[in-house]
């Protein structure tokens, strides 16, 4: 199927200074990221972003970018504004990968659009959980399913939660349970990202801190893809940094 990739990048990082124009390997991490999507079979990769130099970062190595307001309050809102500007047909799906995810399967991202179609607007990916640390960290977004592979609930809280497994040990995982860990990778179709900005903000994404909420709080179904394998870890810090280049060393 056709679809587009839009790359939200912003220069501001509290934790790792301009961080998409970090070196990979002798070109900018923002860079790496979009030839990733390169080889998902989008039919068009983009990067959007408010900074100067990441717009001419992109031009050096052949990149399209695309300029946006610098007051998004998120990167659902910069890249909506992208598709706009763009023009893109409201039956078109759109995919949304962060600028920090230069290791990115591009093979999740095709897969991830394909899960859009008539009736569900939204979709993203999970994997199987199977390290009980995880199980119980609250920085790892987990989600829960109903039969058609739709989301019924994100949560940092351990769902869905084994009554009587956990009543008698939280040190591993019981037989037969398999929690799904969320991956923050997002298609939509452009006519329903179109209306995603004025959606109101909902008291569940508010609580937990997960914008994906509002979705589910306003009625809107999200497929969800699941991969057997969780893909490598994005760039957050500058030890994420120093292991992603270790990559790049020939």
């Amino acid at each position: 199927m056709s679809f587009t990739v839009i790359i939200p990048a912003r220069l501001a990082s509290t934790r790792l200074p301009n961080k998409p124009l970090a070196d990979l390997g002798g070109k900018p991490m923002i860079v790496r990221v979009a030839e990733r999507a390169l080889d998902s079979g989008a039919s068009r990769i983009i990067v959007a972003t408010d900074h100067a130099d990441i717009l001419a970062a992109c031009a050096a190595h052949g990149i399209e970018a695309c300029m946006t307001r610098a007051d998004h309050p998120s990167g659902t809102d910069r890249i909506a504004e992208v598709a706009r500007t763009l023009g893109l047909a409201p039956e078109e799906v759109v995919v949304n990968l962060q600028g920090d995810e230069p290791l990115i399967d591009p093979a999740l991202l095709a897969a991830c659009a394909a899960r859009i179609r008539d009736g569900v607007p939204m979709a993203t990916c999970a994997h199987p959980i199977h390290d009980v640390a995880d199980v119980f960290n609250p920085n790892v977004v987990k989600v829960v399913l109903d039969k058609a592979g739709r989301a019924l609930y994100f949560s940092r809280a351990t769902i869905p939660w084994h009554r009587d497994a956990f009543a008698a040990t939280q040190d591993s995982l019981p037989a037969g349970y398999t929690p799904l860990r969320h991956i923050g990778l997002y298609a939509y179709s452009n006519a329903f990202l179109q209306g995603y900005p004025a959606l109101e903000s909902s008291p569940l994404e508010t609580i937990e801190a997960l914008e994906q909420l509002r979705v589910l709080w306003h009625g809107y179904p999200i497929a969800v893809h699941i991969t057997d394998s969780a893909p490598p870890a994005g760039v957050d810090t500058p030890d994420d940094l120093e292991r992603v280049r270790r990559h790049y060393i020939v």
